[in-house]
C-alpha cells in the first residue's frame, strides 16, 4: 500500500508541474522495496507504484469518454482505469525480471544498479509501440526541457534519458539502504563511492551535451501565425455552429500578419472537397495578396471509402500531410469485434481514419521545409525522424478539446518539447483549445496562447538544418548497449 501511495506523486514530476528532481526519490523509495524481494514480490510492488502513478497522470480519459464522448460512467470508469492498468505491467515485468537476475546470477547489487535501469528502459521503449504504443509518461520526460539529463536527448533519445534517470534513482535508492544499516550492506565501500562517482559522471555528461549546437540555421527567420479558435468539442461537429466555425477562422486569418499561417487539426469539420469552393478562395486570395501561405487541418477523403485526418496547403497546390499513427478508439476501431458495439454509446465522429503512411515528404512553405505531425504522433520520436531529416522545421496540429481543463494540454507540449530537442528542430504548435505554442530547438517554449482563449499566436521561429546524433542512430543504441547489460548477467547465470 505504501508502495502505491508513492507512485500517486509521479504527476508532479511532469507538465505541467516540472517537479523533475522528485523522480529520483520516488524511484529510491521503490529500489528499497524491491531490492531484498523476490521476483513474484517485486512484480507486485513495482506494478502498484506504476499503476497509481499512470491512474493519477492519465485520469483525463475519463473526461474524454464520459464527458466529451458521452460513454456512460458504468463503462467508462472501468476503460479509464484500463489504460494504467495496461501500462504499469510494463515496469512492473522489468523490476521482477531484475529481481530474478539479481537472485539467479548472485550478483544483487550489480544487477539492481546496472540490469534494473535497462530493463526498464527496454519495456518503456516496448510500450511505446507495442499495440500501437503510449510512450506518455516514461521517466525521461521528467527531464524535458531543461532537467539536469535532458542533454542526452539529442544523442540517445528520449528512452536514453530514461536510462539515466533509472539509473540515477537506482544509486540513490542503493545508497539510502546503505546508509541505514540494513541487510543490503555490501562489503566493499568503494563500490558505493563509485556508483556514486559513475552517476556524478552522468549528469556531468548531462549538461555537456545541452551545451553542443547539434543543428546549424538555415535561411531568414519566419513570421509565423498559429490559429487558436478554441471550438468547444461540444459545437465542433454541430451542423449548427459550422458557420460559426467558418467565420471564426475566417477573421483569425484576416488578423493574421506571419508568412505562415496554421489552422489546427480539424479546423473544418467537413471533408475538403465539400468546403465551400468561394470561402476557400476568398481565404487564398486574402493570403496570397500578403505573400504568406496558409495550411489547415482537415478530414481529407481519399480513393473509394477511404479517408485521413491532413493537414492541407490552402495556398500551395496538392502538398498536404495525412496523419499516419492513428488513436486507438478516436481514429479507429480495434477489434471491431470485440470493441465496436461500445461506439453505440459514444459520439465519436470520424472513427474510421485510414493511416497515411511513414516518412511523407515534409512541406515546402513560405521558404521552409515544414515536418507536420498531427495531435500524439509527436509521442513517437523515432517516427519523426524520417521527415525531420529533410525538414527545417516541425509542426503539430491538434485538438485537446477532447481532455478538457486537465493536464493532458500540458503534458502533450512536453511531448513536442522532447521532439525538438532530439531533432534540433524548433516546432510550432496550433491547437483547438491550447497550448498553443512555439518552441525552439532547445525545447524551450518561446511563445504560447493561454488554454481555450481564441486568438492567434504571432511568433518568429529559425528553420534549422543538420542531424542530431538521434537523428542518424534512433533508439538503436539504447536497446543494443541495455541488451549487452542484461547479456552480462545471463552468461553469470550461466557459470552459476
Amino acid at each position: 500500500m505504501f508502495t502505491g501511495l508513492v507512485g500517486l506523486a509521479y504527476p508532479a514530476t511532469l507538465a505541467p508541474y516540472g517537479h523533475g528532481w522528485l523522480v529520483l526519490p520516488l524511484l529510491a523509495i521503490l529500489f528499497s522495496q524491491v531490492f531484498t524481494a523476490r521476483p513474484g514480490r517485486a512484480f507486485v510492488l513495482a506494478y502498484l507504484w506504476a499503476l497509481s502513478g499512470f491512474t493519477a497522470s492519465f485520469y483525463w480519459t475519463y473526461l474524454s469518454l464520459h464527458d466529451i464522448a458521452g460513454l456512460p460512467a458504468v463503462f467508462a470508469g472501468p476503460l479509464t482505469l484500463l489504460l494504467p492498468a495496461w501500462l504499469a505491467l510494463f515496469p512492473a515485468v522489468a523490476t521482477a525480471l531484475a529481481a530474478w537476475l539479481a537472485q539467479a546470477s548472485g550478483r544483487r547489487s550489480g544487477a539492481w544498479l546496472l540490469a534494473w535501469p535497462a530493463l526498464w528502459t527496454i519495456f518503456e521503449w516496448v510500450r511505446g509501440w507495442l499495440i500501437t504504443g503510449f510512450p506518455w509518461g516514461s521517466l525521461g520526460y521528467t527531464q524535458i526541457p531543461d532537467g539536469p539529463l535532458a542533454g542526452y536527448a539529442p544523442v540517445l533519445g528520449i528512452f536514453g534519458v530514461s536510462w539515466a534517470v533509472a539509473s540515477s534513482g537506482a544509486v540513490l535508492g542503493w545508497l539510502l539502504s546503505l546508509l541505514g544499516g540494513s541487510q543490503t550492506t555490501v562489503r566493499r565501500p568503494w563500490q558505493a563511492a563509485l556508483s556514486t562517482g559513475l552517476v556524478a559522471v552522468l549528469w556531468a555528461g548531462g549538461a555537456s551535451f545541452a551545451r553542443v549546437e547539434w543543428t546549424r540555421p538555415v535561411g531568414a527567420p519566419l513570421t509565423v501565425s498559429l490559429a487558436q479558435g478554441a471550438i468547444p468539442q461540444s459545437m465542433k461537429w454541430d451542423p449548427a455552429s459550422f458557420e460559426l466555425t467558418l467565420q471564426v477562422y475566417a477573421e483569425q486569418v484576416v488578423a493574421a500578419r506571419g508568412k505562415l499561417i496554421v489552422l489546427p487539426e480539424t479546423a473544418f469539420p467537413l471533408m475538403y472537397d465539400q468546403m465551400p469552393p468561394e470561402y476557400l478562395q476568398a481565404m487564398r486570395k486574402l493570403v496570397e495578396s500578403r505573400g504568406a501561405e496558409l495550411v489547415s487541418g482537415v478530414p481529407d477523403r481519399g480513393d473509394g471509402d477511404r479517408y485521413y485526418n491532413s493537414v492541407v496547403s490552402v495556398t500551395g497546390g496538392q502538398q498536404r500531410y495525412s496523419k499516419d499513427h492513428l488513436v486507438p478508439f478516436g481514429e479507429f476501431v480495434p477489434l471491431p469485434w470485440l470493441t465496436g458495439w461500445l461506439y453505440r454509446y459514444m459520439n465519436m465522429p470520424l472513427a474510421g481514419f485510414t493511416p497515411g503512411g511513414a516518412n511523407q515528404a515534409p512541406m515546402t512553405l513560405a521558404g521552409q521545409r515544414v515536418a507536420f505531425n498531427v495531435c500524439y504522433e509527436d509521442s513517437f520520436g523515432e517516427e519523426l525522424i524520417g521527415p525531420a531529416r529533410e525538414a527545417t522545421l516541425l509542426a503539430n496540429v491538434s485538438n485537446m478539446a477532447w481532455f478538457g481543463h486537465s493536464n493532458a494540454a500540458w503534458q502533450h507540449l512536453q511531448l513536442a518539447q522532447a521532439r525538438a530537442l532530439e531533432t534540433g528542430r524548433p516546432m510550432i504548435r496550433a491547437t483547438n483549445t491550447g497550448l498553443t505554442a512555439v518552441v525552439d530547438h532547445r525545447g524551450r517554449v518561446v511563445a504560447s496562447l493561454p488554454q481555450f482563449q481564441r486568438g492567434v499566436l504571432e511568433s518568429t521561429v529559425q528553420g534549422r538544418t543538420g542531424l542530431t546524433p538521434y537523428m542518424r542512430l534512433g533508439n538503436g543504441p539504447v536497446i543494443v548497449l541495455a541488451l549487452l547489460v542484461l547479456g552480462l548477467f545471463a552468461g553469470r547465470r550461466r557459470r552459476r
